[in-house]
């Protein structure tokens, strides 16, 4: 399994991004709205590794002074390739996004005990919200007709969270 830091959003940008998974449920598509855990929510993957030891939490407590920020959650987009994808909105980058990340990255590198995934590491990072995972191909077409999905949201980041993938527990920072 994997540890990831998280950006969090509001409660109106929460319920904007569960509102599109139940469309996406209810129109018969995959979505997360079928992960029913307590700590299944809207988030932005900002770093992941193998794992982090605990001192991570308290070394990224200071980087909450960023907090809050607006963004907008923008386009539609694919992962993968096949017969399946998943389907995500991208985070439109900013600079303020951007040097979160950046940050959270390197915070996070002295207390990785393996190296972080390359699709993390600053200037090869995509802001996303992930929608829904492995979406048949033959689904995408309704999927994109969804407003929820495609219609600009306007976003506030207001938290980041460590997420131990091993234990499957949530570290709130700060």
């Amino acid at each position: 399994m994997v540890h990831s830091v998280e950006l969090l959003f509001d409660p109106t940008t929460d319920a904007a991004v569960r509102q599109a998974w139940n469309d996406l449920a209810q129109n018969g598509i995959r979505s997360l709205a079928g992960h029913q855990s307590p700590t299944n929510r809207p988030h932005v993957t900002l770093t992941v590794a193998g794992s982090m030891g605990d001192g991570v939490d308290d070394a990224l407590a200071p980087l909450l002074a960023c907090l809050p920020f607006h963004c907008v959650l923008g386009a539609p987009m694919l992962f993968g390739h096949g017969r399946s994808v998943t389907l995500v909105r991208l985070v439109v980058p900013t600079a303020e996004l951007l040097q979160l990340q950046q940050e959270v990255h390197r915070t996070c590198l002295p207390h990785m005990t393996e190296e972080p995934l390359p699709h993390t590491n600053p200037g090869h990072w995509t802001p996303h919200v992930t929608l829904s995972r492995r979406v048949p191909v033959g689904q995408l077409s309704a999927a994109l007709a969804l407003p929820g999905v495609t219609q600009d949201v306007v976003a506030t980041a207001v938290g980041l969270r460590h997420w131990d993938g091993n234990a499957k527990v949530e570290h709130p920072i700060g």
